[in-house]
């Protein structure tokens, strides 16, 4: 009876976006497996679907799919599941008193559809204020690929982003902007390739309007050299 209600919960859901939570949700024993472990199971996971499909995997061109899709799986699109790889974000000391927002545009993002397992892929804009530390300009690029390589949500992914800038850089200040295409509506179901999605968070002074329209005009500003 209980798998039966999933069953029709899903059924109910369809192809709706739905959000649950602002935490990736992940089981208490996420991590109990080893990398080997988890693209064992996979690997076997992906070639039972490929047969089901009907697909030959003696050719030589399927013989290494299950094995490639699950490292694929574990070591590159879902690898920010894991907490060891988080990034080591140092700050320093903000011992040139700058005090107007910083702003990091055009950051490059892939990630992966939660509900279909498929491909979004965007620009994040991120902006802070000192609060008397600054962080590297490349471990802000670093948090964005963290938390977009796991299975998301885009929303999730910004308000992610925002949290752990204000964590490392003790301070609300945090803005971002994501304009992502996600291939769940583009390359299926409705199939509008030319829609993309736009999701933000603003934290501390940035939710001021002047502080705001500030930053959605810095990154309007043409990029080109």
């Amino acid at each position: 009876m209980k798998l039966q209600n999933q069953l029709n919960d899903t059924e109910h859901i369809g192809g709706d976006h739905i959000g649950t939570s602002a935490q990736t949700p992940l089981r208490a024993d996420a991590f109990e497996k080893s990398d080997e472990e988890k693209m064992a199971l996979i690997e076997n996971d992906v070639r039972h679907i490929l047969e089901t499909l009907g697909m030959d995997l003696t050719d030589d061109s399927l013989r290494g799919t299950p094995r490639r899709v699950a490292k694929m799986f574990v070591k590159e699109l879902f690898s920010g599941l894991h907490p060891d790889l988080k990034p080591k974000a140092s700050t320093f000391d903000n011992k040139y008193k700058y005090g107007e927002m910083l702003v990091e545009k055009n950051i490059t993002l892939y990630s992966t559809c939660e509900h279909h397992l498929l491909p979004i892929m965007g620009k994040a804009h991120i902006a802070y204020i000192s609060n008397g530390t600054v962080v590297g300009l490349s471990k802000m690029n670093r948090i964005v690929d963290y938390f977009a390589k796991r299975p998301q949500v885009q929303e999730r992914l910004t308000m992610q982003i925002v949290a752990e800038l204000q964590n490392i850089l003790n301070t609300q200040d945090v803005a971002c902007v994501i304009d992502a295409k996600h291939l769940c509506v583009n390359s299926r179901g409705i199939r509008d390739i030319d829609s993309s999605t736009v999701t933000s968070e603003f934290g501390g002074r940035f939710k001021e309007n002047n502080t705001k329209q500030e930053f959605l005009e810095y990154i309007k500003l043409p990029t080109s050299f």
